[in-house]
């Protein structure tokens, strides 16, 4: 972990998923997600004990594992605050959902780790709670109600709203809860007029025009290969196996409910987008091309 400066109250920690830091004041900061365990955690206090902060708060800005895997153990530690919007709150006070929302049902023991389900922590709504120099603003698609923090430098942290070169030609499918919205964010993040810009997995930078361009295009490959392996009647298990043959994946616990439900999700929007339709045959759901 490396702490990085971008403006005067604003720094973030380099991480596998980075982690943000806005100063209150000389002495007190908000952290910005945590990681994604317990000793992401305790890295990140460590951080802020060499600086001689301390920590009020932290901002989640979805309820995703990788996102408040260390929220537990820094507020067992410091008391602070977690804040987070609307549904994603309800997640990170019980993340046995997460798990059990991509499976769509009890999620047998190997769907219950540190990747899909986090330790709880306790949470209060984003609104009315942010300090002074602080702003959220929606980010919808990736996961339920994801929000960024604008900081008053001028700085943003976007979440999950949009991807790397190197995660998309490695794992071609990000998981995506609402493909239309998905989109819409893609469009609304090319409206932004900020210093720098911090998504969760990518390396902060002061343009997304190439990262928004390369979510886009492949959002849009995705639903190529959907819409060509549905020229034929097949079921949602059919697609998932050709989705995973076709871009060379690896299928486990965790691919099969993270692709399998980012691809529901993309059946969902061809269907209302008119391209799909479904039928019931045999007592099997089968998709095809209109």
């Amino acid at each position: 972990m490396e702490l990085i400066q971008v403006g005067e109250k604003t720094y973030y920690i380099k991480n596998a998923t980075n982690i943000g830091i806005y100063k209150v004041d000389n002495k007190n900061i908000y952290l910005i997600d945590t990681g994604n365990d317990k000793e992401a955690g305790k890295k990140i206090l460590k951080i802020v004990e060499e600086q001689g902060w301390n920590i009020l708060g932290i901002i989640n800005t979805h309820s995703n594992a990788d996102h408040i895997g260390g929220n537990k153990v820094i507020q067992e530690r410091t008391g602070c605050k977690v804040l987070a919007y609307q549904i994603e709150k309800s997640f990170i006070e019980y993340p046995i959902l997460e798990p059990s929302f991509l499976y769509g049902g009890y999620p047998f023991k190997e769907l219950q780790n540190k990747f899909l389900c986090a330790s709880p922590s306790k949470v209060l709504d984003v609104e009315n709670n942010l300090p002074v120099g602080l702003e959220y603003f929606l980010l919808k698609g990736h996961f339920l109600s994801m929000i960024g923090i604008k900081t008053s430098d001028n700085v943003y942290f976007l979440g999950d709203a949009l991807f790397s070169e190197e995660t998309i030609s490695k794992y071609h499918l990000f998981f995506l809860y609402d493909v239309r919205e998905f989109l819409n964010t893609l469009e609304s993040l090319s409206n932004l007029n900020g210093q720098i810009y911090i998504p969760s997995h990518v390396n902060a930078t002061n343009t997304l025009a190439i990262l928004i361009e390369l979510n886009t295009n492949k959002v849009e490959e995705i639903v190529g290969k959907i819409l060509k392996i549905c020229e034929q009647e097949k079921t949602f298990e059919s697609i998932l196996k050709e989705i995973f043959d076709v871009y060379h994946l690896t299928m486990n616990p965790n691919q099969y409910v993270l692709v399998g439900s980012t691809i529901k999700s993309y059946l969902s929007y061809l269907h209302e987008e008119k391209k799909l339709s479904y039928e019931f045959k045999e007592n099997q759901m089968v998709w095809k091309k209109i």
